[in-house]
């Protein structure tokens, strides 16, 4: 969905509510989006999901900068964790209306954040289709919730970013990267140095080099060519799919980005 769709959407709604990954609340958002609803006067709601994947001391630090700008809900739609106070949240935040006029919420977000998943919670039903698969959302679509309350449901805001920087926060699937192992690289070089037994844990394989970590990985998923070359790119893949869906649940922190030291 383009920019000037998603601000088109804004401007005939009362409310906004963004989801963001709970395991990169900062790297996920849509700063052109809240900054434009800002200027409008619309309220926004920062909706984490995936906090079921994060410890809640590092959530704590993500509400204190977070916070200090929009009211912040830590969710996890998959889990049914956090849904109850969503609604209380909206009630508490939504704009008073008449009878007649329901409230008009906007659900915006990057792709693969958890968006229709989120709205089909808010339904208690099926009505919007999901997928793990970024993108997988192709039109905005208006939905009764309740008496007083419609949302729609958007395509995901894809950020003006390099096509790597896209699969690492989740809004581009691993097939569409006409060479994956740049990203695989970056990732797997972040988690190291944050976290150096991560993957070790995860997938059983020991390596200080990102390529050497791939070869591995290849051959014990038997990723192999003729010959027993190991297939790195289609490892690369799943290393980022898995950091999409949350089979990796790797997450980073304030301090990741210099944030807490803000003022």
């Amino acid at each position: 969905m383009s920019l000037s769709q998603v601000k088109r959407l804004i401007k005939k709604v009362d409310l906004v509510l963004e989801v963001v990954d709970a395991r990169d609340p900062w790297g996920t958002r849509s700063i052109e989006v809240e900054r434009y609803a800002e200027k409008l006067g619309k309220p926004i709601i920062l909706v984490i999901n995936k906090s079921d994947l994060v410890p809640k001391e590092v959530l704590a630090k993500w509400k204190k900068v977070l916070g200090k700008r929009h009211p912040v809900i830590f969710i996890s739609v998959a889990k049914r964790l956090g849904t109850r106070n969503l609604w209380k949240i909206l009630r508490n935040h939504a704009p008073k209306k008449s009878k007649n006029k329901p409230v008009l919420v906007a659900v915006v977000g990057i792709p693969n954040v958890g968006k229709s998943t989120l709205i089909n919670y808010l339904k208690g039903s099926h009505s919007v289709g999901t997928s793990p698969i970024p993108g997988y959302t192709k039109t905005t679509t208006r939905l009764r919730v309740s008496k007083w309350l419609r949302v729609y449901d958007t395509p995901g805001i894809v950020p003006r970013l390099s096509a790597e920087e896209l699969a690492l926060r989740g809004a581009l699937r691993p097939e569409a990267l006409e060479d994956p192992v740049p990203a695989a690289v970056k990732l797997i070089e972040f988690i190291y140095k944050k976290k150096p037994s991560f993957l070790k844990d995860l997938y059983g394989i020991e390596s200080d080099n990102p390529y050497q970590f791939l070869e591995e990985f290849a051959k014990k998923r038997g990723l192999l060519k003729k010959g027993g070359e190991p297939i790195i790119e289609e490892a690369a893949r799943i290393i980022i799919r898995d950091w999409q869906t949350g089979k990796n649940n790797f997450y980073l922190e304030p301090e990741d980005y210099d944030l807490l030291e803000e003022k």
